[in-house]
């Protein structure tokens, strides 16, 4: 399937401001399931001063913003060829130890809520149906944690803690992926927060990008786990940028100086060629 992805995100301020610098996460790679055709990432209001790969194999794009600028429109926009490969994404690969991705973060850390939901689904499943296999296990866990946690924009942030948004049984895409991975990463599973786009079927109206898990599985390697969703990414899904949660793999994170208050609007189409 082809997928033709327009993400444009604005950053507007009442007053100039002072300086400003953002590091972007846009830039889909070409692996297992996914080809990119063409790609452009294009910054008005501010300088590309340099690329590079981060840890996690990510490109990144560090750009400044223009002396006493109002507005920076930052926008990423291409083509990318998808294919069904079951939510496999294969073997690790990369400079980061496979162990890193057990590792707890702020957002991430599990606290009693977390922890009971893995410990007791596990012990719960070991006399159910033990002979079943990892697969069916994660997702057998990823449909308990999206009963715990109904979908509903407006709830939480991106700085919102996985065990509070299952404290408050509501949340999004976001804290879905953080709660399944931190709860993974309880019994044992390396596991990674994965970034990217989804077309939904809905004449491209998406306003925020998808984001999902990973858990790496013995004799598999990486596999996807869309919990909001209920499956493994198919060829509707374009992965971007992986981390230990959303911080690292946020498709745009920046910082300001000066006393300007800034409002940030985002538009986002994926649709279907």
């Amino acid at each position: 399937m082809l997928l033709k992805i327009f993400h444009q995100t604005s950053y507007r301020y009442d007053q100039p401001i002072r300086h400003g610098l953002f590091q972007l996460r846009l830039h889909p790679k070409s692996g297992r399931g996914q080809e990119v055709r063409s790609w452009s990432a294009r910054i008005e209001g501010g300088t590309r001063e340099v690329t590079f790969m981060d840890q996690f194999d990510n490109q990144v794009d560090l750009v400044s913003a223009h002396a006493h600028a109002n507005e920076v429109v930052v926008t990423g926009e291409g083509v990318v060829e998808v294919t069904d490969s079951s939510g496999i994404f294969g073997d690790h690969r990369g400079n980061v130890p496979l162990w890193l991705y057990r590792r707890e973060t702020e957002t991430t850390k599990p606290g009693s809520g977390i922890r009971q939901l893995a410990e007791a689904f596990s012990a719960e499943w070991q006399e159910r149906d033990p002979e079943s296999g990892d697969i069916t296990f994660l997702h057998a866990m990823s449909a308990q944690v999206l009963s715990r946690i109904s979908y509903q924009p407006g709830t939480t942030d991106t700085t919102t803690r996985a065990e509070d948004a299952l404290a408050a049984g509501k949340g999004v895409c976001q804290d879905h992926a953080h709660v399944f991975l931190a709860a993974s990463r309880c019994l044992g599973f390396p596991a990674r927060y994965v970034s990217g786009y989804l077309e939904s079927g809905d004449n491209g109206g998406e306003q925020a990008g998808h984001a999902w898990t990973e858990v790496h599985v013995k004799d598999l390697g990486w596999v996807g786990f869309d919990v909001s969703n209920g499956i493994s990414p198919d060829d509707r899904y374009v992965r971007v940028a992986t981390g230990l949660d959303y911080q690292d793999a946020a498709p745009v994170r920046g910082m300001r100086l000066g006393n300007a208050a800034e409002s940030m609007t985002v538009s986002l189409q994926v649709t279907q060629q």
